[in-house]
């Protein structure tokens, strides 16, 4: 989910800030990152590592969108070509197990590929992409729901367990933000092991947000997919959620 620049920094990442970890943000193109380290991990070296490897991957997937366009604007799966790039792989399947064009992963993919990065690196990481979270993490950690309106937005968190991550926590949005979705709820959150995944199914989930009545059957819908360990949709004053999650006040 994506959100304008001071609106961002003023609120929805604070959200998922802790206080035992230094954040760097790091942008290049489209991609504009909150990344989350341990202070005594904290170094020009390893943002200058970070950014190399978003160059990488962004390098990767422009030079793989030259060869498909389609990769770029389908809203439908999409089969890629053999010999494609890990990260266009990645996408693709996530998009085929959520019912989506592979873009919609674009965002959780490009966190997850940045955040195992680190996380070779360092044993806690955090890594944000407009709004969809990777986290690698020893402690139990918190982070927070941003809903637009609704009276739930910035009063309750995820508590995240550590021997559930790493884990992706991907949030899809009808009535906050430039990203594309056919529904209106004001939050959908995936939680997935794969961003990647957890990113599509949150795009997918929001779709099918029509009403209050729909928000219990979306979130059947989304723990219906392989791999998606819990899923929590807001619309107004309305909340469901099943799967592994525990929620808390902020």
């Amino acid at each position: 989910m994506k959100h304008g620049g001071d609106y961002v920094e003023r609120t929805y990442r604070l959200l998922h800030r802790q206080e035992d970890l230094v954040f760097f943000r790091l942008t290049v193109k489209e991609t504009d990152l909150d990344i989350g380290v341990p202070r005594g991990r904290m170094s020009k070296t390893l943002v200058e590592e970070a950014r190399q490897a978003v160059l990488a991957v962004r390098s990767q997937l422009e030079r793989y969108i030259l060869t498909d366009r389609e990769f770029l604007s389908s809203l439908e799966p999409r089969h890629i070509a053999p010999g494609a790039p890990e990260i266009a792989r990645v996408m693709a399947a996530a998009g085929k197990a959520a019912g989506t064009g592979p873009m919609a992963a674009v965002a959780g993919a490009v966190a997850q590929h940045v955040g195992e990065y680190l996380a070779r690196r360092t044993r806690e990481v955090i890594v944000e992409n407009g709004g969809d979270v990777y986290i690698c993490s020893k402690k139990a950690r918190r982070i927070g729901i941003f809903a637009g309106s609704s009276p739930f937005s910035n009063q309750i968190a995820l508590e995240v367990e550590p021997h559930r991550t790493p884990l992706g926590i991907c949030t899809s949005s009808g009535t906050v933000g430039h990203s594309l979705s056919l529904g209106r709820a004001d939050a959908v959150v995936i939680m997935s092991p794969a961003a990647a995944l957890a990113d599509a199914v949150a795009t997918a989930a929001g779709n099918l947000v029509k009403g209050e009545d729909d928000l219990q059957k979306v979130v059947n819908f989304a723990l219906g997919i392989n791999s998606v360990t819990g899923a929590l949709v807001i619309m107004k004053d309305k909340l469901a959620a099943a799967g592994n999650i525990k929620l808390t006040p902020v």
